[in-house]
């Protein structure tokens, strides 16, 4: 598993720039006047990850396959989105399939590219649209409410469950709060995920700024930063421009590029990291002659369910997992070397795996 993030904001802010530049595509039409995104846009990407390369330079891999990002370019909302103004609900429902929110912030100046709202502020920007989303949400949760409620009259007790998740989460949408700030215990994750609530997504801010400021930020990402701390978000800081430079340059030639404008990294790598962060997810690698894999999981996630995620016969049959630390089978030299130094652990059912464990997963048929 990767995760899903769906890359919302308001028209001309850069959204379609950006994505196109992540994934390296020129499926979305970027160009400047609101709505030129007319259906949400797919891109799948493979998540840099240096520690491959790494182990299958020691393990002689035949073929390295990193795990998956996927983008979802959705349209600009507008204010009103939640009544159905611009392309309203049409496209709120494309994020609820997300795993969480990218929401791209306009954090430049520039008199050739007209802003929706007349001026640059990126915090009215994030407000305007966390509106829209909790509007939604709202509007959602009660037309709900009178059938929850003749259901759990009954003996219905997952509606009873569902009722109590709902009655905590409308007075804080009444009072302008997102959906996230439910106060819920971690047996409720799953029946609240079920109520699809937009607002309840976690959200990194991707702020757009101009060239000069793709290292550092400006003034304006700055206030981006500071709700995102305030709020338990992330941010990340991103010139839109720069990245489509970088994605039409030959793999070769985009670290001179990055030297040259003074980046260690592309954009992408930070929103990935972030994004992982956000999520709580980690990485760990399968390692052979034959490929080198790198699998995603949720930060905590226990030996046999990660090997779930490769198939579910592993949890199922699940005996066992050989474990080494990443550090160890590069310094050692990989298995054999990680084997004779007692660096290969054998791990059982209750083991959480750690980012950067290279498995071996026994199991029967």
């Amino acid at each position: 598993m990767g995760f899903k993030c769906g890359i919302v904001g308001l028209p001309n802010v850069g959204k379609s720039t950006l994505f196109n530049a992540l994934t390296q595509t020129a499926a979305a039409q970027a160009a400047n006047h609101p709505l030129c995104t007319i259906e949400p846009n797919v891109g799948d990407v493979g998540v840099p990850d240096p520690r491959l390369d790494a182990l299958a330079g020691i393990a002689g891999s035949r073929e390295i396959i990193p795990t998956r990002l996927t983008f979802v370019d959705i349209a600009g909302l507008v204010r009103g989105a939640s009544k159905g103004e611009g392309l309203g609900n049409q496209f709120l429902a494309n994020i609820r399939e997300c795993d969480a929110v990218a929401h791209v912030v306009r954090c430049f100046e520039d008199s050739d590219i007209t802003h929706v709202e007349g001026q640059v502020n990126p915090v009215a920007d994030i407000e305007t649209i966390e509106t829209e989303l909790m509007l939604a949400d709202l509007e959602s949760l009660e037309r709900r409410v009178l059938s929850l409620e003749k259901k759990a009259k009954g003996a219905d007790k997952e509606s009873k469950e569902v009722l109590d998740l709902v009655n905590r989460a409308l007075p804080l949408l009444r009072e302008g709060r997102p959906a996230r700030l439910v106060a819920r215990a971690a047996e409720e994750e799953k029946l609240f995920a079920s109520l699809g609530l937009l607002s309840a997504k976690p959200v990194l801010y991707v702020c757009n700024v101009e060239e000069s400021s793709a290292r550092d930020g400006n003034a304006f990402s700055a206030q981006v930063f500071a709700r995102a701390a305030a709020e338990g978000a992330k941010a990340v800081v991103v010139s839109a421009k720069i990245e489509s430079e970088i994605a039409v340059l030959p793999p070769e030639e985009q670290s001179d590029f990055l030297e040259a404008v003074d980046l260690d990294e592309p954009g992408l790598n930070r929103v990935i990291r972030a994004g992982y962060e956000l999520l709580g997810l980690v990485t760990y690698f399968t390692v052979g002659p034959k490929e080198t894999r790198a699998w995603t999981i949720t930060r905590g996630m226990r030996a046999p369910q990660a090997a779930g995620v490769i198939h579910t016969d592993f949890e199922k049959g699940f005996i066992r997992a050989e474990t080494i630390a990443y550090g160890d089978y590069v310094s050692l030299k990989g298995e054999a070397g990680a084997r004779d130094a007692g660096k290969l652990r054998l791990e059982g059912k209750d083991y959480p795996v750690a980012d950067g464990d290279v498995l071996h997963f026994r199991f029967a048929n």
